[in-house]
């Protein structure tokens, strides 16, 4: 894992999230754990080598944030929001969480396949939460205070965890560093208010939930990036464009690549990006409102 300050270390390199964690004078704190199992028990031994994990906190519900948190069963407690609680791998329609981690495991990690649970064996127990919460919290863990901030928007439940004696805050997946947004829950209006609550943060180190550690000059970026998906569906529709025209015709797949172990999925996340903001931009209001 890279070292980012003294106490604060991430992974950038899987397919999933930037699993990261935090070294106190009183133990650990794990944000964030691996997708894919070899690397989640790899992590847990080694977050275990600085000292007893104390909390482990998920900045969303989403499978490569979440997942590993099985194989981090009685290390410490697990502290996430309503959101990532209500959310917490769900079965929808288009997506099923569990079979979408399993999917990873051959290409990804052949030697998961050994300890990857079957679906009745996860789902009684997949460590979720036993703190849930609504806006913010704050933890103190030895000398270190951890801020957990509510910045919605890629989900209803995403949070920042925000580390100021460590001058970094890990964003989650606000934040897509050099890489594709993913766009299929988001709340854009909210996403831009989160960014700019990020922004605001006196850090040296942003460490986002996919790409390299950056800091909060990428804010414009990502900022950006969500404006310019928002106007090009917003223009297809104003050219009476249908929602089929419009998943063909929009793209911004030359911008960024898809983050590490994805890259067959670049059509996938322009034509659902697309798609989730037409519907969101041509929905009707709700009667009364």
């Amino acid at each position: 894992m890279e070292q980012v300050t003294a106490n604060v270390f991430t992974d950038t390199t899987l397919r999933g999230c930037n699993p990261s964690f935090v070294v106190t004078s009183d133990g650990v704190v794990v944000i964030d754990t691996p997708q894919l199992p070899t690397k989640a028990v790899a992590m847990r031994k080694l977050a275990e080598s600085y000292g007893a994990i104390r909390y482990l906190i998920n900045t969303e519900h989403h499978v490569d944030h979440i997942f590993g948190n099985y194989f981090f069963k009685g290390a410490g407690t697990v502290v996430h929001h309503q959101g990532v609680d209500e959310m917490f791998m769900k079965v929808l329609p288009n997506i099923d969480p569990y079979a979408y981690a399993a999917e990873a495991i051959p290409t990804d990690d052949p030697e998961g396949a050994l300890i990857f649970p079957d679906r009745d064996t996860y789902f009684r127990d997949p460590n979720k939460g036993t703190i849930v919460f609504t806006g913010d919290v704050t933890l103190r863990v030895g000398g270190h205070t951890f801020h957990l901030l509510h910045t919605p928007g890629h989900t209803r439940g995403q949070i920042a965890v925000h580390v100021p004696e460590e001058r970094v805050v890990l964003t989650g997946d606000t934040i897509f560093h050099d890489c594709q947004t993913w766009l299929m829950e988001s709340d854009v209006p909210m996403w831009l208010d989160a960014l700019e609550r990020i922004r605001a943060l006196d850090v040296d180190h942003v460490l986002p939930g996919h790409g390299p550690v950056t800091t909060t000059d990428y804010v414009a970026t990502q900022r950006a990036v969500l404006l310019d998906w928002v106007s090009a569906v917003a223009g297809a529709i104003a050219k009476g464009w249908s929602r089929e025209e419009t998943i063909a015709r929009v793209s911004f797949a030359e911008r960024f690549p898809v983050d590490i172990g994805q890259g067959y999925m670049m059509d996938h996340i322009q034509t659902k990006n697309a798609a989730s903001l037409y519907d969101k931009l041509t929905a009707k209001p709700a009667k009364g409102i």
